[in-house]
């Protein structure tokens, strides 16, 4: 690779360091234009690799990247959005890729119709940062898993029920390594839009200030009734509508 290109990208990679753990690459940012109902907005993109396997100096993992296959792997990124580090109020959604919702438009769910509304949140809100998670499909346990567990719903299992049929937990999400990079952006409190105690519990546990969790809740049809229903009987999700403040 010429000298010039690994300098304009070498300026644009951080090596996310962890001890004794698995070091991160961060790529940006990239300006992103988003279509948003009827403007376009700007945000700013990053994407992220775990460098298991591969080198952690900049120059090797460039030189890596032809052999490294990483269309095969699931990479995950963010969209920040403002003065994301020192705003007094910033708003961080952790979406869980959802393939049927997020690009189908599958009203079975609400992943689509809350991916679109976080945006427009953090727009709303001035500053924030939006994690879509690439190794969180069917909360954790795949797309090809994910399909059959739609098999076993369409026979009346309800989502968590399914996923146990087929020998999963309810929940296989991690979120440490989304908080890693969200400590790279900023160090001050987040308000988490969630519906799901236990990421704000992930992010106390790695140390975060979380001030307020912000729900979001909407999309309601015939189809998704049921699995709303479900996340909060059984998953332990938040039902209520107001911003809860810690």
């Amino acid at each position: 690779m010429k000298e010039a290109i690994f300098q304009i990208l070498k300026r644009n990679i951080q090596i996310v360091r962890d001890e004794g753990g698995q070091d991160l690459a961060l790529a940006g940012p990239i300006q992103l234009p988003v279509q948003l109902n009827e403007k376009t907005v700007i945000f700013q993109w990053y994407t992220w690799l775990s460098l298991q396997g591969l080198p952690s100096d900049k120059e090797e993992l460039l030189e890596a990247l032809p052999n490294a296959n990483l269309a095969f792997s699931q990479q995950s990124s963010v969209l920040v959005y403002g003065d994301f580090a020192n705003a007094d109020q910033a708003l961080i959604r952790f979406h869980s890729i959802c393939h049927t919702g997020d690009i189908f438009g599958s009203k079975r769910c609400d992943c689509g119709f809350q991916l679109q509304q976080s945006l427009n949140m953090l727009v709303d809100n001035g500053s924030g940062a939006l994690f879509y998670l690439a190794n969180h499909e069917g909360r954790g346990i795949g797309l090809f898993s994910k399909s059959l567990a739609y098999l076993l719903q369409e026979q009346g299992f309800d989502t968590v029920e399914a996923n146990e049929q087929l020998g999963f937990e309810d929940d296989h999400r991690s979120y440490e390594e989304a908080i890693r990079v969200l400590k790279t952006f900023r160090a001050k409190p987040v308000s988490l839009i969630t519906n799901n105690p236990k990421k704000i519990t992930s992010l106390r546990e790695a140390g975060m200030i979380v001030d307020r969790a912000v729900p979001l809740w909407g999309d309601v049809s015939d189809y998704n009734e049921k699995y709303l229903q479900t996340k909060i009987e059984k998953s332990g999700h938040m039902k209520g509508l107001e911003t809860v403040a810690f």
